[in-house]
This record gives C-alpha cells, sequence and structure tokens, in this order.
C-alpha cells in the first residue's frame, strides 16, 4: 500500500509530537522540536494545512517585522487557500539554532521565502525566532517573531 506524502508528513509529525510528551534531556528535546520545526516549514510550504494543525498551539500567533499578526486559523485557512505557492520555504543549512530550558524551546534560523502569490512574487530572506511549549500532548508552536526581509546578496 503506497502511502501519500501528505499522510507520511502527518504520521510523522504526529509521532514528533507524542514522543515529546515525556521529558528526554536537553539534547533529545532539542532535536525533537528542530525536527518540528523543519517539519512546520516543509508544511508551510506544501500549504500542508493537516501538518500546520498538528504541530500550532491552539492560541499560536505569529508577528511579521511589519506588525502583521497571523494565528493559527489563518494559518490554516492561507494553506487551504493556496495563496501562495511556494517554490522555497526552508531555512538555510546551518543556521538553525535550538535552545530547550526545561519545557520551553525556542528555534532560531535564517528562512529562504521564495514564490508566487496573487500580489506578486517575493524571494527574500528572513530571520525568525520560533517559540515551542512542552503540554500535556507534546511539543506545539506557541509563538513566533519574523524580522524584515534582509537586503538582497551582494552579487
Amino acid at each position: 500500500m503506497k502511502i501519500s506524502t501528505k499522510l507520511r508528513s502527518i504520521l510523522a509529525a504526529g509521532s514528533l509530537i507524542s514522543a515529546s510528551v515525556s521529558s528526554a534531556g536537553p539534547m533529545e528535546d532539542a532535536k525533537i522540536v528542530e525536527g518540528l520545526d523543519t517539519q512546520f516549514q516543509q508544511a508551510v510550504k506544501d500549504n500542508d494545512a493537516a501538518t500546520i494543525g498538528m504541530i500550532l498551539a491552539d492560541d499560536m500567533i505569529l508577528v511579521t517585522g511589519k506588525g502583521h499578526v497571523f494565528n493559527k486559523a489563518r494559518q490554516i485557512a492561507d494553506a487551504l487557500k493556496k495563496d501562495t505557492i511556494y517554490e522555497r520555504q526552508e531555512e538555510i543549512p546551518g543556521s538553525q539554532k535550538v535552545r530547550v530550558w526545561g519545557d520551553t524551546a525556542v528555534v532560531t534560523a535564517l528562512l529562504w521565502i521564495k514564490g508566487k502569490s496573487d500580489t506578486g512574487s517575493l524571494d527574500v530572506k528572513l530571520w525568525f525566532s520560533d517559540v515551542y511549549l512542552r503540554g500535556p500532548s507534546g511539543w506545539h508552536y506557541t509563538f513566533g517573531q519574523a524580522s524584515l526581509a534582509l537586503p538582497p546578496d551582494p552579487k
């Protein structure tokens, strides 16, 4: 039986979230959160609303460098509408750093976003920090803050 990529992504996210319920050591927790955040970026790229919904906390918010605020419902709705078709939505290799303090983890990374929407195309790099909290059902992305787009790389 073939498992679709989307189903495989949902199963993997569920495994990471449920594996994170009990407190492992800080290094193991960091690996779990690292995987969840990478999986979240892939879910955004794929407009995978189900995986986005599993990873985000119900009261999650994201604040952009321009001051826009997005919540879980908005992120799921955007994925379902597929307003943006992403070519890239990924952390620049080697830029991700995960710090864990008990039931709180912060992921910081340089993100490359490239795609097209009804408002035009975008090709930007920006820094973000995502906060994950561990609750009874595991780790969930609770708060994010993104920088303004960085100036283009000099050529």
